[in-house]
């Protein structure tokens, strides 16, 4: 290995997704920022894309991983033993959440939540209908990659499941799709990869309506929009709806892989029999991870950090101005800044990157430029993360 640089041994053995990696050797992360090899700090503007929600290398949550790995690490497939960490994060989960979703199965990650709510739904319906919606993103594994709202993403990838219709996001088509062979609604409750694109309240209120009407599972992505980052706990809240089954992910681990969905225990427990072991898992709901998300969760609730995500979101919305910038949408601490390109964004990305804001685009909308920083950000850092935009949108080479 002498002579060979770091970044040629991740090029040669690291699986790469992407032509062009960023290719920044990080050492350190702590807060709101990154340190690189060679002493460099970044603002990171993205939270690892929404999973450092507290920031990193909290303190409290380093402690709890600690704690956690000195008792025990994994043991047996998960379900099976009682393990403290699992049940005391799955309460505090659900003490937080409506009364309907009070029993929790944990997961790796996001796109198997995307999966185990999949099969609960057809489990309790016996129906295969599924309604999911254009520029969606909801996990890359082959039944969440069936729901993805994008055929660039899919078709390299078919066969996929059956019986999956993507309807227009807020659009009529959709809620009249919903009958009685309809199996779930699966939706974002604000479509991150799209953009940051809100839908109207009374939609997502008629989709719930209709779901209830037609006996339809109604499956509810927050894997990103939880946790405070769009200014409540769960962005569900701001439309005055509960779904039938919850997806939670990224910022639940605190760092540490983990994600979950959640249902009431009554359909959860349709799981446990024909088939027996009806959704398994090896390391979902690992005592290390929950023992992280646990301490990060406490962090946030305690830190009172979500009464200020609005005041920040409108600070950045009143900070950030140029003539280059085509719109700016948001929610929460969650904004997508839109260029006239993604010529124009990946130049504006590359020059904040090379002046150390961290940042990417959007799946879906490539002339979007991504902004969530960790909820944790003060005022002085916010102004710095204006500027850095600011000063990249006029330095960048179009």
């Amino acid at each position: 290995m002498s002579g060979i640089s770091n970044k040629q041994l991740f090029l040669n053995h690291v699986a790469q997704t992407s032509p062009e990696p960023i290719g920044i050797e990080m050492v350190k992360a702590e807060g709101i920022y990154l340190y690189d090899a060679d002493g460099k700090k970044y603002i990171d503007a993205i939270s690892g894309f929404s999973v450092a929600n507290i920031g990193h290398s909290n303190p409290k949550v380093v402690k709890a991983v600690q704690t956690q790995t000195a008792q025990y690490m994994h043991l047996i497939v998960y379900g099976e033993f009682i393990e403290q960490p699992q049940i005391s994060y799955a309460k505090l989960l659900t003490d937080n959440l409506p009364s309907s979703l009070n029993c929790v199965y944990f997961t790796n990650s996001g796109t198997e939540a995307t999966e185990g709510a999949m099969k609960l739904a057809k489990r309790f319906t016996n129906r295969s209908k599924i309604i999911s919606f254009n520029k969606s993103y909801h996990g890359s594994t082959q039944g969440a990659l069936s729901v993805m709202g994008d055929e660039y993403w899919r078709n390299a990838f078919r066969p996929l499941l059956p019986d999956v219709f993507h309807f227009n996001y807020g659009s009529d088509e959709a809620i009249n799709a919903i009958d009685n062979n309809t199996c779930c609604v699966i939706a974002e409750t604000i479509q991150a990869e799209a953009g940051i694109i809100q839908p109207k309240k009374e939609w997502l209120q008629t989709i719930r309506k209709k779901c209830d009407e037609h006996g339809a599972i109604l499956i509810l992505d927050e894997i990103q929009a939880g946790f405070g980052r769009t200014g409540t706990l769960w962005a569900f809240e701001q439309f005055n709806i509960v779904p039938d089954i919850l997806l939670l992910g990224k910022a639940l681990g605190g760092g540490m892989p983990l994600g979950a969905f959640i249902a009431d225990k009554k359909l959860m427990n349709l799981l446990t029999h024909d088939p027996v072991l009806g959704h398994i898992t090896t390391f979902g709901g690992h005592p290390v991870s929950c023992a992280a998300g646990k301490a990060a969760f406490e962090v946030l609730l305690d830190g009172n950090f979500i009464s200020s995500v609005k005041n920040k979101e409108q600070f950045l919305i009143d900070n950030i101005h140029h003539k280059k910038i085509k719109a700016i949408r948001s929610a929460g601490l969650w904004m997508a800044i839109e260029f006239d390109s993604f010529k124009t964004n990946h130049a504006v990305i590359q020059e904040c990157i090379s002046k150390g804001l961290i940042t990417d685009w959007f799946l879906f909308a490539a002339n979007c430029m991504r902004i969530a920083p960790p909820l944790i950000t003060t005022e002085n850092e916010l102004k710095d993360i204006c500027r850095i935009v600011l000063e990249s949108v006029a330095d960048a080479d179009f």
